[in-house]
């Protein structure tokens, strides 16, 4: 029987449905293999357990035949091999779980393969989008917060900018099409910033003093 974690969502993506005059712009979801490359940092992962390899080799290479030596290094790469599978479960699992949204008043980002989580970023709150490009035609937008608004980085992860503990930066990371994406952004909040804000208060009673 097939289930969808998210089939209690009114539209994908979202918690609720867009309030009126709301648009959906654009929604898409990491690449996974790229997600894995570049949050999970595979080439560092597989550097560290060929390095472990070589090391084994040369420490025993004195002291039995060729053969023997390099078999002494294959568990090294087996592990290696593990691992890697692993961290690529996990990129894919995490990239699954991912729904990024781009409307005209705000960025939404579901995230969470464990826990899922919804983001709602206005444009209003948004200091800047900066944009990364990788390989592969993937890219990264960077969104910094206004004021003193908080967010957790582990809470978050692996969907933030690496390294920015202090003040986290949410990220729509590893995305296809990321300039087509950066453009929507930038257009859709400049035309939010621009639009005047009409809030709606209670009439003021008017005091008449009798004289």
């Amino acid at each position: 029987m097939s289930h969808d974690d998210f089939q209690i969502e009114p539209v994908p993506g979202l918690p609720e449905r867009p309030p009126e005059g709301e648009v959906i712009l654009w929604q898409g979801r990491p690449d996974w293999l790229a997600l894995s490359w570049d949050a999970l940092s595979l080439p560092w992962v597989a550097g560290y357990f060929l390095f472990l390899a070589g090391w084994r080799f040369v420490a025993v290479s004195d002291l039995m035949p060729f053969g023997q030596a390099v078999g002494a290094s294959v568990p090294f790469l087996i592990l290696g091999g593990l691992v890697i599978a692993m961290l690529l479960i996990v990129g894919y699992v995490q990239a699954r779980a991912t729904l990024y949204t781009v409307t005209n008043r705000r960025i939404a980002m579901r995230i969470g393969a464990a826990l899922t989580v919804t983001l709602n970023l206005p444009y209003t709150q948004l200091g800047s989008a900066d944009l990364a490009l990788r390989r592969r035609g993937t890219g990264t937008i960077a969104l910094s917060l206004l004021g003193d608004t908080r967010l957790g980085y582990l809470v978050c992860w692996p969907h933030v900018r690496p390294w920015r503990m202090r003040k986290t930066e949410p990220s729509l990371r590893c995305i296809p099409e990321p300039q087509k994406v950066a453009e929507l952004i930038a257009d859709a909040a400049r035309a939010r910033i621009t639009t005047p804000q009409v809030a709606r208060t209670a009439p003021h009673s008017a005091a008449v003093a009798a004289e």
